[in-house]
This record gives C-alpha cells, sequence and structure tokens, in this order.
C-alpha cells in the first residue's frame, strides 16, 4: 500500500556517531527540497511515545554539518520495546500527521523501526549511525570513518611515550563485536599486534608476537585490542598475563572510551550523511519502506532493514594479512 508523502519525521536512536547532524541536515533539506514538512523527533523512541516533536526548517540545521553529537538528543526506549509502548507512538504520529520517518542509528533502532512498521504499515526508511560499522549492507556507517582518524591520532600521541620509556601499550577501542576499528587504526597506526573478536589469537601467539617484536629491536610496542577481544576476559587481565611472562616490558593499558564517539565528523562523514538523508527522502517518496540506506561500490542502495539487522559485516581478510605483514 503506498501512502502519499506530505510530512516525514526523522530522529537519532542508539549510541551517537559523528555524522549523525549532518544526516539529519541532510534529511531536512532533501524535505524542503521537495516541499515535504520535515519534524524533528527528539530522544529517539521514547520521544516519540511522549510526542516530543518540533517542525524542522532548511534554516533549522544551519550550522550543524560540522558538529559531532546530536540536536535531536538519543536515547534508548525500554518503553518501545512493548506493544502497548509502539502503540502510543503511533498514536503521537497520527496526531501529528506525520507519514513516514527516517531514523539515524544501529541495529537496534532498526529492529524497532522494523517491527513498528510491520505493526501499523507506516513507511520508514534506516540511516546506519554508529563508529562500530557493524552493519551489513553498508561498506561505511556515519561516524566509522571520524572514530577511525581520532583513534589514530591518539595512537600517535601514546606511540611517543611508549617510545620515550620503552613500553608496551596496550590500547582498547570500541568494537563489542565487530574489529573493524581496531585493525583498520592498528594498522593505520602501526601497531605490534592487534586483537578483533574476528581472530582469537590466543595468549601464546600473542606472547610470541612480542618476543619476535623484542627480538627484532623493537624497544617499544602498541598492541590495539578491541573490546570485544575472545583472548582474555579484560585488557588489565591481558596486560597482568604478559608482565608475568615477559618481565622485561612495563606495560599500561590506555581504554580510549567514549571519546572515539565524539569531535567534529570528518569530511567523508559529512559528505557521506548528506548523501543518505537525500537517498533516504526520495525513497520514501517512491514508495520505498522497511530499507536502510547504504554504501556499496561508492552507489547509495537500499537493504531490506530485516538483512541488515540479521546480515553480518565481514572483516577485511586482506588488511588482517597486511598488518602480519607489517608487524614484522
Amino acid at each position: 500500500m503506498l501512502h502519499t508523502i506530505n510530512k516525514i519525521g526523522v530522529m537519532t536512536s542508539g549510541g551517537d556517531s559523528p555524522g549523525m547532524n549532518a544526516g539529519i541536515r541532510s534529511v531536512v533539506r532533501a524535505c524542503a527540497f521537495h516541499n515535504i514538512e520535515c519534524i524533528g523527533i527528539f530522544r529517539g523512541y521514547e520521544g516519540m511515545i511522549e510526542g516530543d516533536f518540533k517542525p524542522m526548517n532548511a534554516r533549522s540545521v544551519k550550522g550543524i554539518i560540522n558538529k559531532g553529537g546530536t540536536i535531536l538528543k538519543s536515547a534508548r526506549s525500554k518503553e518501545f520495546r512493548t506493544v502497548e509502548g509502539r502503540k502510543k507512538a503511533h498514536e503521537q504520529l497520527l496526531k501529528a500527521e506525520i507519514d513516514a520517518f527516517v531514523v539515524i542509528g544501529g541495529d537496534g533502532s532498526f529492529t524497532g523501526a522494523m517491527i513498528f512498521s510491520q505493526e501499523y504499515g507506516m513507511p520508514v526508511m534506516g540511516i546506519p549511525g554508529t563508529i562500530d560499522n557493524d552493519i551489513f549492507g553498508t561498506t561505511h556507517t556515519l561516524g566509522y570513518d571520524t572514530a577511525l582518524n581520532t583513534v589514530v591520532e591518539v595512537i600517535d600521541k601514546i606511540r611517543d611515550t611508549a617510545s620515550s620509556h620503552n613500553r608496551l601499550f596496550f590500547i582498547e577501542v570500541m568494537g563489542r563485536d565487530a574489529g573493524h576499528i581496531a585493525l583498520n587504526v592498528g594498522v593505520g597506526a602501526g601497531a605490534e599486534e592487534i586483537l578483533i573478536p574476528e581472530e582469537d589469537l590466543g595468549l601464546d601467539r600473542l606472547l610470541e608476537s612480542l618476543r619476535r617484536s623484542k627480538q627484532s629491536g623493537k624497544s617499544s610496542s602498541i598492541v590495539v585490542v578491541a573490546e570485544g577481544d575472545k583472548i582474555g576476559k579484560s585488557v588489565f587481565e591481558l596486560k597482568d598475563y604478559v608482565e608475568e611472562h615477559m618481565t622485561e616490558y612495563e606495560v599500561r593499558v590506555s581504554v580510549l572510551g567514549h571519546m572515539q564517539r565524539g569531535g567534529a565528523p570528518s569530511c567523508f562523514d559529512r559528505v557521506l550523511a548528506s548523501r543518505m538523508g537525500v537517498k533516504a527522502v526520495e525513497s520514501l517518496i517512491t514508495g520505498k519502506t522497511n530499507c536502510m540506506v547504504g554504501l556499496k561500490n561508492d552507489v547509495m542502495a537500499l537493504t531490506p532493514l530485516g538483512q541488515a539487522v540479521k546480515g553480518k559485516s565481514k572483516i577485511n581478510l586482506e588488511l588482517l594479512r597486511v598488518s602480519d605483514i607489517m608487524s614484522i
């Protein structure tokens, strides 16, 4: 069933990522270009349930393309996971005469949108916004490129002090279920070893690698660890294990945490967000629904939300091989 689209809502949900504001800006201005009203939905699904809406026009989003975070705020909503919560949200959208909405977020946000659309037949389009780059159907998610640049810059600074004191640094980066950040920044920052959830290196092989580095004349080492790595219960447990078996190393740990989500988005993320927002709005206008906008072979493409949520983004195996060669 095709809907006539006169008013589109836009929201950000789940964890924030650099580029979300650029995505909001793109959706709002694409709506203005096509003479469609745009409504900002604040605080994700929680705001949808409470009717926390505000009309937005092209001037509402000036000066935000360069800002991190999200002007629409973000929140996780337990109530939206219930039938009653989604019913309240639908009533609020009907009251505001919103015909369709765009959600910028990750797999949890897309799951909510998919269920909601199936229950009420409301057209919905997803834009992938997460620094983890762990969503199927796109080579890049909003915020991923910015996070890479942020982490590489920090590791460069840590390497200065590691070299000065002949230390081994374990640097934990985000990536609970996917090692995209760890693998790419590890190669980009010249790490001696990279630990990711997809590859169980094992403690013995880690020690062997570190000993090889030491024997080759390296006086300091950087090991990048994805937070979802399976070797130890925590990066601190890894530190204790290495200190116990390699007393010649003075080991330090740096957990980068939420700083990876902050900062001004890179040029790549700003351009990607602009392209995704336009594609999302124009897809809704032409009757498409229940899809996510993604980047494939530098072209904007749609992936059904069900596939985006259930599919698994694959690690770059060639990059793994390059990392082994580069750490010699």
